[in-house]
Parts: structure tokens; C-alpha cells; sequence
């Protein structure tokens, strides 16, 4: 190599030398070159695993769409097993169709195709608001299906919902195709609280198994608290039914109980206090197993359960027939029902209404009920009404009242020849000889001691009626009079909310006003009576327990409805005024002289006289051989 060649070789390396002396980074563009570099790479990582992961997400996916589609045909599979032909029903859209009349406002549900929902529209719950019986959370039915080893609940199908033109029913149609179908028509009139239901049906014995001759049926509710007064409402809530071409029976209002009927009833229904839902069959039901218990919810008051069946053709197109009542308890409605029915085909839905057993039922529904109904008719104050009706019974029983006052007035005016006889035959061993000697004096004098007795023993179905019309009359809730805001509730004047052991679960947590009036009139009468009969010093011992009724009337009826305390106040103070007139009309010195005379009279013993004599004598004897068994 010659020697420029060396040279510029020297000077190339130099040049490129100098270059890059001059032309290197300074420490700050070296970190600044390097953040730029990583920031680089981090996005490049970055975008690596977002293809990574969309890779990833995209096998997931795949394998979770397999996943779904075979779960989901194994679902359909299940449904398919399980509802067979209804399979086609489990899914849809529960559509809600409402049917109105100036009674009623109905909601019907596609999904069961059932009566979802019922209010009342002319009443109101205690607190002011619309009166439901019902909704869907708290009230369900169905029909049971039984075909090829399956049990179908029309519950859980979907129903095709086709409402009538008129506005007035809707049909709930199960379409199988081909022009079968199974259809619950529910037809609402104008101004009824009856609610039709109809099955029709074509090609059902396609569907189900050729020897079926029954359809189940369930109906299970829970009842509705809607009245201030839980503790007595409560009392008055049960399930009722009715047998065919017989009566009406319930089960226990006060504890859970469990009921199998295997006679045909025409009717089950849920009773509150004061409004009912009844299912009434065309035909009948076949008996029924019907189960009642207690919901401790302060919203309801009980569950009520029904399972039963009716005679079914699947080859029939018209089906069984029902109706529902849904309203109220108001015995001249229900009883319209039967108007022009033979008795064995009578619903006797007026039986809800808790009026008294038969032998003073009567009094009710022929008596009072007429009277109370006609001067409603022209009267809107429930209060004077009561005090109007409670003048009538009080006129009509007048004559047993004297009759009563007159034998208390012949005791009262021989109260000297008793007390004479007391002092003839004093000590418990003279007892016999004393109980002998008034007998006689009674028989001389013409006196039959129970005379006054067998007056009040009349007038006890009238008090007995009385005692169940108020709590039960749907007329009086709701209705106000003077300080009483519900004639159906007891009228509070003043309340606690303590829990007081024994006090509150019977007295309750408040005080009734007309209770307490009721109490203090009763304690007066009973003080005035004692003075008429001489009882204070004749029965010291039973003055105490006297004066102890009224005071048990303080605790038995400081529950029930006001209606009733404000009667029994009324009636027991028109009876005080009644002997007050009595006491002036009649001359106690002519009814002496008048028993006088018949004791100078020979007398013939009544046949009443005469069996007490000879009660006498027998106990006298076993007396005497008493005595003669301890001398030995």
C-alpha cells in the first residue's frame, strides 16, 4: 500500500472520528431517546395482547355459544319432556286485560289466564283506600291437566288473551292448532258482583287420555286485613261451604284447621268480616280438601287453601260452568240470589253473613233485617236508625217488661212475711222448713217465682239476635255517629301502644266509650233491679257477683262493634226509664191487699207449685237419712 493511500485512509477514519465526537447525544437525548424507544415497545406489547386476548375472547365465545345452544337445547328438551303437547305454552308475554262495571274493576292475567286482581269500587279499606279483595301476590287458581304420566298447571301457561267486542268478557284461549283449543271464558254483567267463567273447548280428548272423567282444581288465597279492628275481624274470617241440596258449614275462624269433604259441595268461599270470594259450581264439586292457617302479617289475616274436582269430558266443547262472587256481605244481596230457586237449588250464599244459629236466625232475617233495611231507606244516620230500632224492640217487648216488673213488685211487697219466716226458721238446719214455709206462702199468695224469670228467658233470642246482626251488618262500616267514626269498630276515646300481658291480646289496647256507657247503665239496673226483688238483703253474696256481670260486659264487648255497645246502652236505659214509669204507674199497697186476699182464698197448687213440693219432701227425706246414717 503506498503511502497516500495510507493517508487518506488516516483521514477518512479522522473525519468520521470527528464526526462522531461532535455529532454525539447529550445524556438528556440519550433518556429522552430511550423513554421513546420503551414507549414504543409498550405499545407494540400492547397491541400484541389485545390480538392475544381478542384471539382468546373469540375461542370463548365459540365455546360459550356452544355451551348456550346446548344448554338450551337440553331446556327445550326438559320443557318438552315435561309439558309434552303444552310445551308450546311456557313462554310468552303476560299481557293484563281489565274488565270494569259500576261494581266491580277486574285485571285478568294471559300468563294462567286467570282473575289476577278484584277491587270493590263503592268501598273503602279502613285507612281510605281502594278495597282490593285481591291481587295477583295474593291470590292464585288453576286447572290440572294429568296426560301421559305429565301433571299440567294452566299456571305456568301462557294464554292468548281475546277480548269480547262488547267490552264485557274476555276469552283466555290455549290454541293447540288444527281447531283444538281450550278456552276459560270470563264474562263480567252490568251491576253484578258475579263474575261467569266457561270452559269450551274442541279436540281436548286428542290431548288428554280417554278415560279422564276429572278436572283438579286449586284455589289458594291469602286474605286481606281491611278493617281497623284486627282482633275481631280475625274472629270473622274462615273458610265457608256449601253441601249440595244441604247446608252451610266453615271451618274454625279462630284456629288452623284442615277439612276433607267427600260429599259434593255447591260452593267454597273466603269469608272476611265484611266481603267474601266465593267459587260456585254449575254443577258441583267433588268433595274437597280445604286447609285454613293463621298469616302473621299485619296486611293479612289468614291463608286459605282448597284442592277439589269437577266432572269433566274432554270430548264435551262445553266444559264445566263456575261463577265468582266477589263483594260484599250484605245479607238482602246474597239473599236475592235464591229468589225464585227451588230450596235444594238454592246458594245460600246469605249465609256468609254470621246471623245466629237457626232457632233465633229468624228473628234476624224476618225481623230485624226488614225493619233495619226499610228505615235505611229513609234514614242516612245509622245512629238514629239504631236508636229508632232499638224503640221498636223495646215497645214490642214492653208487655214481657211489666210482666217482669209486676213479679219483682209482689216479691218486693211480701219482703215482710219472708223476713218473718227467716226469723221463724233461722240456722242452714232449718233450711229446708224455712224454703217449705215461703213455697207455701208463694202458692197462697197466688206468686209463681219464676213468672219473672220466664219474661227475660223470652226476651234472650231477641238479645242473642241482636248480639250477632251489629258485628255483622255491612251497613253500619264506615258510618259515623257523634263521636264514633265506624259503627262496625269499636269507638276508641282513648288508646296505648304498650303491650300489656293479658290486657291487650283480649281487652285490647284502647278504651270504647259506648262499651263504657253500656257498663255503667248495666251496673245502675242491676243496683235498681236488686232494690225492686229485695236481693241486696236477701243475696248479699250474690250482690258482689251482680255487680261483677256488668263489669265482664266492660272487658267482653270493649272489642266488638260500637253499634252494638250504643244498642245495649240504649235498650238498657229505655229499660231503666220503663221502670221508673212502672214504679209510678203501679200501687204497690193494692198489688198487697190484692195477694192478701188470695190467701184467704183456698188456692189449687199449679202444676210447677206442686213438682217443687214434692222436690221438697225428696230432699227432706234424703236429709233426714242422712242425718240418721252419722247418729249410727
Amino acid at each position: 500500500m503506498d503511502k497516500n493511500t495510507i493517508i487518506g485512509f488516516v483521514l477518512i477514519a479522522a473525519v468520521l472520528f470527528g464526526y462522531s465526537w461532535f455529532t454525539k447525544p447529550t445524556p438528556e437525548q440519550l433518556q429522552e431517546l430511550k423513554h421513546k424507544n420503551d414507549s414504543i415497545a409498550q405499545v407494540e406489547q400492547k397491541k400484541l395482547e389485545e390480538i392475544q386476548q381478542s384471539q382468546q375472547t373469540a375461542a370463548e365465545y365459540a365455546d360459550t355459544t356452544a355451551v348456550i345452544l346446548n344448554e338450551d337445547s337440553l331446556r327445550q328438551a326438559q320443557i318438552k319432556e315435561a309439558f309434552g303437547i303444552f310445551s308450546n305454552f311456557t313462554t310468552g308475554k303476560d299481557e293484563k286485560i281489565n274488565l270494569k262495571n259500576d261494581l266491580v274493576s277486574l285485571s285478568f292475567s294471559s300468563k294462567g289466564g286467570s282473575l289476577t286482581e278484584a277491587t270493590l269500587n263503592n268501598y273503602q279499606t279502613h285507612d281510605s283506600l281502594p278495597l282490593t279483595l285481591f291481587d295477583e301476590k295474593d291470590n292464585q287458581y288453576g286447572f290440572i291437566f294429568k296426560t301421559g304420566g305429565r301433571i299440567i298447571n294452566t299456571t305456568d301457561l301462557y294464554f292468548k288473551p281475546i277480548v269480547g267486542k262488547d267490552g264485557k268478557s274476555v276469552t283466555m284461549r290455549l290454541d293447540f292448532g288444527n281447531g283444538k283449543f281450550f278456552d276459560l271464558i270470563y264474562t263480567l254483567p252490568e251491576n253484578s258482583y258475579m263474575v261467569k267463567m266457561d270452559i269450551r273447548q274442541k279436540g281436548m280428548e286428542t290431548i288428554l287420555p280417554g278415560n279422564t272423567a276429572n278436572l283438579d282444581i286449586f284455589w289458594d288465597q291469602k286474605l286481606r286485613s281491611q278493617e281497623k279492628g284486627r282482633m275481631f275481624e280475625e274472629r270473622n274470617s274462615a273458610i265457608y261451604y256449601k253441601y249440595v241440596g244441604s247446608d252451610v258449614d266453615h271451618l274454625s275462624e279462630s284456629k288452623e284447621e284442615q277439612e276433607t269433604i267427600s260429599l259434593g259441595l255447591k260452593w267454597i268461599g273466603y269469608k272476611n268480616q265484611f266481603f267474601s270470594s266465593a267459587l260456585i259450581s254449575d254443577g258441583k264439586f267433588n268433595g274437597a280438601i280445604m286447609r285454613s292457617s293463621l298469616n302473621k302479617s299485619s296486611a293479612y289475616l289468614k291463608n286459605f287453601h282448597t284442592e277439589t274436582t269437577v266432572d269433566y269430558n274432554p270430548a264435551d266443547n262445553n266444559g264445566p260452568g263456575f261463577r265468582f262472587y266477589l263483594g260484599p256481605n250484605l245479607y238482602p244481596l246474597l239473599h236475592s240470589y235464591d229468589k225464585g230457586v227451588d230450596n235444594d237449588e238454592a246458594l245460600d250464599l246469605d249465609k256468609l253473613v254470621p246471623l245466629g244459629f237457626k232457632f233465633f236466625r229468624w228473628i234476624n232475617t224476618w225481623i230485624i233485617i226488614p225493619i233495619f233495611t226499610f228505615l235505611g231507606k229513609y234514614i242516612a244516620n245509622y245512629g238514629i236508625i239504631i236508636l229508632l230500632l232499638t224503640i221498636i224492640i223495646k215497645i214490642f217487648l214492653a208487655p214481657l217488661t211489666f210482666k217482669s216488673y209486676m213479679s219483682s213488685a209482689r216479691m218486693r211487697v211480701l219482703r215482710p212475711q219472708i223476713e218473718e219466716i227467716n226469723a221463724k226458721y233461722p240456722g242452714q238446719d232449718k233450711a229446708m222448713d224455712r224454703q217449705r214455709a215461703t213455697m207455701d206462702l208463694y202458692s197462697k199468695a197466688g206468686i209463681n217465682p219464676m213468672s219473672g224469670c220466664l219474661p227475660m228467658l223470652l226476651q234472650m233470642p231477641i238479645l242473642l239476635a241482636m248480639f250477632t246482626f251489629f258485628p255483622s251488618s255491612i251497613e253500619l262500616r264506615q258510618q259515623s255517629f257523634l263521636w264514633a267514626k265506624d259503627l262496625s269498630s269499636y269507638d276508641a276515646i282513648f288508646s296505648w301502644d304498650a303491650y300489656i300481658p293479658l290486657i291487650t291480646p283480649y281487652f285490647g289496647n284502647h278504651i270504647s266509650l259506648f262499651c263504657l256507657l253500656m257498663t255503667i247503665t248495666n251496673i245502675l239496673y242491676t243496683k235498681i233491679n236488686m232494690d225492686n226483688t229485695g236481693g241486696s238483703q236477701q243475696m248479699p253474696g250474690m250482690k258482689v257477683m251482680m255487680y261483677l256481670m256488668p263489669l265482664m260486659f266492660l272487658f267482653i264487648f270493649n272489642n266488638y262493634a260500637s253499634g252494638l255497645s250504643y244498642y245495649y246502652f240504649i235498650s238498657t236505659l229505655i229499660t231503666i226509664i220503663q221502670t221508673y214509669i212502672f214504679r209510678k204507674c203501679i200501687n204497690e199497697e193494692k198489688v198487697l191487699a190484692q195477694l192478701k186476699e188470695n190467701q184467704k182464698k183456698p188456692r189449687k197448687k199449679s202444676g210447677f207449685m206442686a213438682r217443687l213440693e214434692e222436690a221438697q219432701r225428696q230432699q227432706q227425706a234424703a236429709l233426714r237419712q242422712q242425718q240418721k246414717n252419722k247418729r249410727r
